[in-house]
Parts: C-alpha cells; sequence; structure tokens
C-alpha cells in the first residue's frame, strides 16, 4: 500500500469518487486520446465532455495499441497522423485542469512512458493536474521503478485487473495498486459490443472486498444500457469506443458528438442509484 501522500492532483480523483458515493451513484469516467480526430477538436471533445464526466481518462497515442479494438487504434494511429507529440498531453492536461472539476487520469502503454523517462513523465503529469495512470502492459521488470516514480510525484498507480484473478493476486494488487482498480466488463479488446460478463458483479466485489480499493469497470460497455446496469455495483464507469465511435459517425462536428454521446451516458449512470452505504 502507498505510505507517501499523494499529490493534489491525485486527490481530486478521491474527491470525484467521494461525491459520487454521497450522491449514491458510479462515478462516469470517459476516455480519449489526446490529439484526436485533431489537436483542436480533441481539446473541445474532453471540454464539452467535462460537463457530463466526473472523470477524465487521457489516452496517449501510441503505434501499437495492441490491448485496444479498431475503435481505439483507429482513433490513435490519426492523433499520430495529425503529429501527437507528449508534450500535447501536459499542455491539455494544464487546461483541463483549470477549466474543469473532473478528475484527471491518463492510459498509456508503457513503450511512450519509458521513451519520455518515467520519473520525468511523473513530475510533468503530476504537475499538469494528473491524477494517476493506468499502464495496461506494464512489464514485471519495470513495475518497480515505475511505481516509485509515480509515487514520488504523487500519482496513483491504476491497475487492470485480471477477470479470474486468485486471491494471491488479488492480495498482490492490494499491495501494489493505488487509487483505484479497473475490472474488465468483458474479454477481449476494448471497444467489444457484446453482452457483459456475468461474473462482473462478483469480480468487482472481489476486486473492493480483497483490496479495499474503488473499482472501476470499463472495456466493453458499449451503451447507456449498460453503464446503467453496472452502475449499481461499480464505483465507476468507463466508457471510451462508444463516444469515439459516435465521433466517428459525425465528422464535421466530433466534439459535439463527443459531448452528446457523453451526455446519454450520464444520465443512464446518474439514473441508476446504488444502496446507501
Amino acid at each position: 500500500m502507498r505510505t507517501s501522500p499523494v499529490s493534489w492532483s491525485a486527490a481530486r480523483l478521491d474527491y470525484a469518487l467521494a461525491i459520487s458515493r454521497e450522491e449514491q451513484r458510479a462515478a462516469l469516467a470517459v476516455y480519449l486520446p489526446v490529439g484526436y480526430p485533431s489537436r483542436t477538436a480533441s481539446r473541445d471533445a474532453l471540454l464539452l465532455a467535462a460537463k457530463h464526466a466526473d472523470v477524465l481518462e487521457l489516452g496517449v497515442p501510441h503505434h501499437s495499441p495492441h490491448l485496444d479494438g479498431p475503435v481505439i487504434q483507429q482513433a490513435a494511429a490519426q492523433a499520430l497522423a495529425d503529429g501527437f507529440q507528449m508534450r500535447d498531453l501536459f499542455v491539455t492536461a494544464v487546461e483541463l485542469t483549470a477549466r474543469t472539476t473532473a478528475a484527471l487520469l491518463v492510459m498509456s502503454y508503457w513503450e511512450p512512458i519509458r521513451c519520455h523517462g518515467p520519473r520525468a513523465f511523473a513530475r510533468e503529469l503530476a504537475a499538469a493536474g494528473g491524477a494517476g495512470v493506468l499502464v495496461p502492459d506494464l512489464p514485471e521488470s519495470s513495475a518497480p521503478l515505475w511505481r516509485e516514480a509515480a509515487a514520488e510525484a504523487g500519482l496513483y498507480t491504476v491497475t487492470l485487473a485480471p477477470r479470474h484473478a486468485s486471491a494471491a493476486r488479488l492480495a498482490e494488487l492490494g499491495e501494489t495498486t493505488t487509487g483505484m482498480l479497473y475490472a474488465p466488463a468483458t474479454p477481449g479488446l476494448t471497444g467489444t459490443r457484446r453482452p457483459l460478463s456475468p461474473s462482473l458483479p462478483r469480480l468487482v466485489r472481489r476486486l473492493r472486498e480483497a483490496t479495499g480499493l474503488p473499482v472501476a469497470t470499463g472495456i466493453g460497455i458499449s451503451s447507456p444500457k449498460q453503464a446503467a446496469h453496472v452502475s449499481g455495483f461499480s464505483d465507476a464507469v468507463v466508457v471510451g469506443s462508444a463516444v469515439i465511435r459516435h465521433m466517428q459517425t459525425h465528422p464535421g462536428a466530433p466534439a459535439t458528438a463527443a459531448e452528446a454521446a457523453c451526455r446519454d451516458f450520464a444520465l443512464a449512470v446518474r439514473q441508476a442509484h446504488q444502496p446507501a452505504a
């Protein structure tokens, strides 16, 4: 478990989750790759999404997003083709922190962080307003270095939990994860449009009980109806591909399309009240 204090930026995530708990609902987190479909449209889409989301998950475009489905792969490729560079992430985070109340998380593959320098990445992100980072392909050999860098900067290290985690693995997650855990709603890649796993409520319950951490559910939540269902037992609901898909069908107005999709998901999440603690 974390022993060093969290940064002011990480505390924004704690606050967002506390507010949603007080309102007896799940928090809504929206994932969008920074720089998609262009720098300007990306900024506008994120600012509009923040009107409805409690948490914004900023994706770092990568040339080989092997854990993502075709929707996010295409979005990442378009952002890179438009010239995305790592400084765009930090500039975007600074603007979002100044202009919105949403907490900021980052999802990045390990290679971009390694190339930038883990300690420099953690320091710059914390200073820009980031609360934490999910690195889904973090190599075991690099995990201690990254966790140390994140802890020094006061960032949370969010982890994607295995769907069939053993008791020993759950105990390990409780020791190495901070801020929040991430539970996959469906097997496979992001953007999957299929029924939610019937064992999902049990997985969320096991993760929460074993680690004491809030649990966000994402990967495969493709409709407001599914988001409402997951809101009944998760601390946060993460949507990404569904929003990007809506942007792709409205290429002339991607930012307003993103807002419309986020509004629908926010309404579904907020109407799905949870029992009082």
